[in-house]
């Protein structure tokens, strides 16, 4: 049985956390759908192209990771991408509540389909999209917490 995981999140904008995940679970399952939301209780700064186009690029370099833009129930996409396990990145105690509620939730819906948790590594663990978001919007440097590729579209989406 091949291992498929689905990390999904709505990536506004993939971070280095984000990346060090993804980097660790392509490394523990067959495959990793990074699967990105459309939100509609968020205003994302990237439209779901943008996000679909910047996570494609930064992650290029993990041959069985894949993105995908969704915007169905979470447990609908990853039975239509074949997959057995839901990824969840937790940064701190927080993120685990809602984590832990979200996971139970899933685990009701659907039993087959198990959620793993994987927290980026200790130096990410302070990064969200959103803090990036506000420090780029407030015309900060995010050189440390995004790829290049990611700090470039943030200043063109700001206009810095």
């Amino acid at each position: 049985m091949r291992n498929i995981a689905v990390y999904a999140g709505t990536f506004d904008p993939i971070t280095f956390g984000h990346v060090d995940v993804v980097e660790r679970a392509a490394k523990l399952f067959d495959e990793v759908i990074v699967a990105i939301a459309v939100n509609k209780n968020k205003s994302p700064l990237f439209s779901l192209e943008e996000r679909v186009d910047l996570t494609k690029a930064v992650l290029s370099r993990f041959p069985n990771v894949k993105v995908s833009g969704f915007e169905s129930l979470l447990l609908q996409f990853a039975k239509e991408q074949g997959a057995n396990i839901l990824l969840r990145g937790v940064r701190a105690v927080a993120d685990f509540d809602y984590e832990f509620q979200l996971a139970s939730m899933n685990r009701y819906l659907n039993p087959a389909i198990e959620t793993m948790f994987l927290m980026p590594s200790e130096k990410y663990m302070y990064i969200s999209s959103s803090l990036v978001r506000e420090i780029a919007t407030l015309f900060g440097d995010v050189t440390g917490f995004v790829p290049p590729l990611v700090v470039d579209a943030l200043n063109k989406k700001i206009k810095k």
